[in-house]
């Protein structure tokens, strides 16, 4: 695990969660020296340009952690660099011509999963809800889909059909078409059974309301329900976890409604994301550094299922760096955060929803956790890929 402890010898004061730095300023003065040098090095180092240092691609390339967001930064953003794919979202904007309050969103995917099939969902629904949600993040409704299936050689039909029969009755759950579509059969062996790569087209409103650049100190994070159900769900169902867990589903669902929702009430949402690989602690890593600020949770504030903590434990690493597939981070205004709860609430996406930690100006690119304890931990990317295929 790549946390790094900087809990205190004795139990410190009540950490105020306020947007003006005064949290991490009062946790930072209670950190010995040696400690203190540790978040500094750690804050140099993200301030620096990633470099591929890698001659061949690993598993940890697609975990959603470290080494994921390296490739992506300091090979693909940076040969393939444009303005629109500089913003690196879930989705691109891209405008309409002649048509001035209204931008396509883009989104595209691929799904791995395995096994195929799982409690609560199959890689057909997956392959439909994660699209959608990428678009919903950024606020687009979405209109079509895209989907092109990679088979092998010797799948069998029937459960080819499954699959296919399980993402038109996701398709018609989230209110969207697949549109259109393209089929490759590989040798047996060159793959493994089935994977699925999906692009969707969305409608948003310009100027976007959910952007990167609109979060700021003072704002507060949302997540709309309990965290690491998908992940955890797969790797008991392909045994690479032992432990009985009947009752654990995925919690693959779309979001699109959620989302809307929020904006219908006039929340003012700054930013928003899917949590899917590297989980929460990964997405938060992303916006810290994206938006040149700091981040920090409180520990009895984060929504997890016990047998999820069961698992996270059994993998040496935290919940929190474990997938999901149907919920979602919201950086909202500090005035509209119990509101945005209610509203989260409200929507059966949303019973779980939570208030989870507070957007500050420093240390940039950090992200804390408010420990049980009363100490301050920084919680950083995985650097490897304790949890592979799961989406």
């Amino acid at each position: 695990m790549t946390d790094t402890d900087v809990t205190s010898e004795s139990p410190p004061p009540e950490v105020p969660v306020a947007g003006s730095g005064a949290a991490i300023r009062a946790a930072a003065a209670r950190i010995a020296d040696p400690e203190q040098r540790v978040l500094e090095r750690i804050e140099e180092m993200r301030k620096r340009k990633p470099r591929m240092r890698d001659d061949a691609i690993t598993m940890s390339h697609g975990a959603g952690g470290k080494s994921s967001h390296t490739l992506i930064t300091a090979l693909f953003a940076d040969v393939l660099s444009n303005p629109v794919l500089d913003q690196l979202g879930d989705q691109a904007v891209l405008p309409i011509p002649g048509v001035d309050n209204l931008g396509l969103a883009v989104t595209t995917d691929s799904f791995v999963v395995s096994p195929l099939f799982f409690p609560g969902g199959d890689i057909g629904e997956l392959a439909i809800n994660g699209t959608v949600n990428d678009l919903a993040v950024g606020g687009a409704t979405p209109v079509g889909i895209a989907a092109a299936f990679i088979l092998e050689e010797g799948l069998d039909v029937e459960l080819l059909r499954k699959v296919v029969v399980s993402l038109r009755a996701a398709a018609d759950r989230a209110g969207v078409s697949v549109v259109t579509g393209d089929t490759k059969v590989v040798p047996r062996g060159k793959a493994d059974k089935l994977f699925i790569t999906t692009t969707g087209v969305g409608i948003v409103e310009l100027p976007q309301r959910s952007a990167m650049a609109r979060v700021r100190a003072g704002d507060v994070v949302l997540v709309s329900g309990a965290l690491g159900d998908h992940g955890a769900t797969v790797m008991l169902a392909r045994g690479d976890v032992d432990l009985e867990a009947e009752s654990l589903r995925s919690d693959t669902m779309p979001l699109h409604g959620l989302t809307k929702a929020l904006f219908d009430e006039d929340i003012d949402v700054h930013f928003m994301r899917d949590a899917t690989r590297g989980g929460v602690a990964t997405v938060l890593n992303e916006i810290a550094q994206g938006a040149g600020v700091a981040i920090s949770m409180n520990e009895d504030s984060l929504p997890i299922h016990d047998v999820v903590r069961g698992v996270a434990e059994i993998l040496g690493i935290e919940a929190l760096y474990i997938a999901n597939e149907g919920k979602l981070v919201a950086i909202v205004a500090e005035g509209d955060a119990e509101r945005a709860l209610q509203v989260m609430r409200s929507r059966p996406e949303g019973a779980e929803a939570a208030i989870i930690g507070t957007v500050l100006p420093e240390p940039e690119g950090m992200v804390f956790i408010e420990t049980v304890f009363g100490g301050t931990r920084v919680v950083d990317m995985l650097q490897g890929d304790p949890l592979p295929r799961i989406c």
